[in-house]
């Protein structure tokens, strides 16, 4: 019986158990047996799997987070790391790496240097993957935070204060600028574009000025204040080299205060945004890409990802999509200046 592994890893996002389950049904349908790697590369590094099936996964599809666990272990850090995923590799006719740029990276070297047979699915709640329209798990985060949005407009408008809401994306904004278009924030700031603290806080003082009583300001984790204004506290890095981010908000506030007097909040929604049951959208996506990648290893596709395009789940090559980052178009983001404060 040939036999496939799955893994999950970098952060988790939802939709994750619906890809393993997608991907296990349509394994087990041609005959496979369906080992789930613990915690991303880790368990591929420590022989640390379980048996996957039909049955046990068939109800996991609504619960968030990942079956298998995950973690950010790159196999290339340590010298002796990519002798035993060559190892673990002698078990297997196929792997199913399900992850973002770091886990796909390592899975494209795999493939390109080792030649070993690796099929991709791209996991991020930031959407900042190349070849792929969307990633499940970014819906969710969207909603998570726009709902979080419309609840803080009410208390902002009530205690006539500015709030900053802080989202995730390290280096494209994406939950931010859609849950602030959708939220109508009088200001969404991104990685990709430039910050004007002048010009922002001209706007919110103006708004005031025109009668609206509260502010909400979306901004993103990676927002690059100008030096001086806010420095990045943590330099902890992980195994593929990310710093940890998160405090821009708590500094945007103070700033604006102090320039403009209005009383301003920082909020914080961090891994709220990962967490809980996928969105519908999410749920289907997940289940699509996870059907394609058993698909994959089926026609022995290595070396190649599944990806959305338009409304089809195709396959297409992992090293042009983890070779950049799918930055937030700047047009999306002049269409969402539109509705600033004025």
């Amino acid at each position: 019986m040939p036999v496939a592994g799955i893994l999950t890893g970098g952060g988790d996002a939802p939709g994750l158990n619906g890809v393993i389950r997608g991907a296990v049904h349509r394994l087990a349908c041609a005959g496979w047996e369906v080992r789930g790697y613990l915690e991303g590369w880790q368990g591929v590094l420590t022989d640390r799997w379980i048996t996957l099936t039909p049955e046990a996964t068939r109800h996991i599809i609504a619960q968030g987070g990942t079956l298998l666990g995950s973690s950010r272990t790159n196999p290339y850090k340590q010298p002796d790391d990519l002798a035993r995923v060559r190892t673990a590799f002698k078990a297997l006719d196929a792997l199913i790496a399900v992850g973002g740029d770091d886990t796909l990276g390592v899975a494209a070297r795999l493939w390109k240097e080792e030649r070993l047979p690796v099929i991709g699915v791209p996991k991020t709640i930031d959407n900042d993957l190349n070849q792929t329209d969307y990633t499940f798990g970014f819906d969710t985060a969207v909603n998570i935070a726009a709902e979080a949005m419309d609840r803080l407009w009410t208390t902002a408008n009530s205690h006539r204060r500015v709030l900053v809401v802080e989202c995730m994306g390290r280096k494209a904004g994406w939950i931010t600028a859609y849950a602030g278009m959708a939220t109508g924030a009088d200001a969404i700031l991104v990685p990709e574009q430039p910050v004007d603290l002048d010009d922002l806080c001209a706007r919110l003082k103006r708004s005031r000025e025109a009668g609206q009583e509260g502010n909400l300001v979306a901004v993103s984790e990676g927002a690059m204040l100008k030096p001086g204004d806010y420095e990045v506290q943590d330099a902890t890095t992980d195994d593929f080299g990310n710093i940890r981010l998160g405090g821009v908000a708590k500094a945007l506030a103070q700033l604006i205060e102090a320039r403009t007097g209005l009383e301003s909040r920082a909020v914080v929604l961090g891994h709220l945004q990962r967490g809980g049951t996928p969105t519908a959208h999410d749920r289907v996506l997940a289940t699509r890409y996870g059907v394609a990648a058993a698909e994959a290893v089926l026609h022995s596709s290595f070396g190649r990802m599944v990806a959305l395009q338009g409304d089809a789940v195709v396959e297409a090559d992992i090293g042009p999509a983890v070779a950049e980052l799918k930055l937030l178009p700047d047009e999306r983001y002049r269409l969402a200046e539109l509705f600033f404060a004025p």
